[in-house]
């Protein structure tokens, strides 16, 4: 299933499953804006516009809008400078919440003092991939082959600053291999869509059903996922830390954030029916089959919680890494 089609039918099943209800006392009067701070069509897009279609009945107009730029500044920037009253939430994920105050040397926020985590809807691991005709069928061989051809490999990511790319970079250096070159497309998609075709050997790309697609055809071969455990969606898949490479977990949370100062009560709401929607199996089963862990008991604080022990988890990492975005 393409992430196309995910969000197609994942709106049409909604649209006709769901009634509609008054809207919270406690919410503004005026339509809510979702920023989107990436370009449409990609997993946070996907599930941000998902979760816009699902709450329309609940808090009346979702606006979403996307605002991509910087690996996600420039829309987490503006929410986090809008007026606290719940009207403009962000559906941001580990770039906009871990990486950029992370890699910044002035960060235009804080993720934890200037955001509110309202609800972490799906966990996107990345992952380790190779053309069919790079000659490994394990992880082990791979970073055996690695270690033996550092200058002819070269990998692709979602973009320069992304989890993906920070994911990349994990792996040569838990590897001890520095030479693979990085090669930044601007999404997954193309970059996906190169690797099958042969144009790059490897991606560190996360999980979704295009990729699901080359794997089960061949075209390419996923080695190991980056998470601490098995997909739903891929379960014969082994994680990298089953696969002998331990510290090779890197995964992106998606999830809704509001503007530090939100009142409770709209936090609490926006939770609340978040929670709701999460807990039907039909919506589970869209995000499964696209590459995604649906996360069925976050809330504002599990999610802050989440936030802080990403960035606290990342930040040495980072540093140590030297990890910036490529200009």
């Amino acid at each position: 299933m393409t992430r196309r089609d995910f969000l197609q039918y994942g709106i049409a099943s909604f649209a006709a499953t769901t009634l509609p209800l008054p809207a919270f006392a406690a919410f503004p009067e005026r339509p809510i804006k979702l920023i989107v701070p990436f370009s449409p069509g990609g997993a946070t897009d996907v599930v941000g516009r998902l979760w816009g279609e699902r709450m329309k009945p609940k808090f009346g107009t979702v606006v979403t809008e996307n605002k991509g730029g910087g690996g996600g500044v420039i829309g987490a920037t503006e929410v986090a400078r809008s007026t606290p009253n719940g009207e403009t939430l962000l559906f941001g994920n580990s770039s906009t919440q871990v990486i950029i105050p992370a890699i910044a040397d002035k960060p235009p926020y804080d993720p934890v003092k200037d955001f509110q985590a309202v609800y972490i809807m799906a966990i996107s691991p990345t992952s380790i991939v190779v053309h069919e005709s790079v000659p490994v069928r394990t992880l082990k061989e791979f970073i055996e082959y690695a270690r033996a051809n550092p200058t002819k490999l070269s990998y692709g990511s979602a973009g320069a600053g992304t989890m993906t790319n920070l994911s990349g970079e994990l792996f040569k250096e838990l590897i001890g291999v520095k030479d693979i070159t990085h090669i930044p497309y601007k999404g997954s998609a193309p970059g996906v869509a190169d690797l099958a075709s042969g144009h790059i050997p490897m991606m560190t790309p996360n999980v979704g059903g295009p990729l699901l697609q080359f794997h089960a055809q061949g075209k390419v071969r996923i080695l190991a996922v980056a998470a601490n455990k098995r997909l739903a969606a891929a379960p014969d898949i082994p994680t990298a830390i089953e696969a002998g490479l331990p510290g090779m977990v890197a995964a992106n949370l998606n999830g809704l954030f509001a503007p530090a100062g939100v009142p409770k009560d709209i936090i609490t709401a926006l939770a609340d029916e978040t929670r709701a929607a999460m807990a039907d199996p039909k919506l589970q089963d869209l995000m499964i089959k696209s590459g995604f862990e649906p996360v069925l008991d976050s809330g504002p604080e599990a999610g802050q919680k989440e936030v802080e022990s990403e960035y606290a988890r990342w930040t040495p990492i980072i540093k140590r890494l030297g990890f910036k975005v490529e200009q």
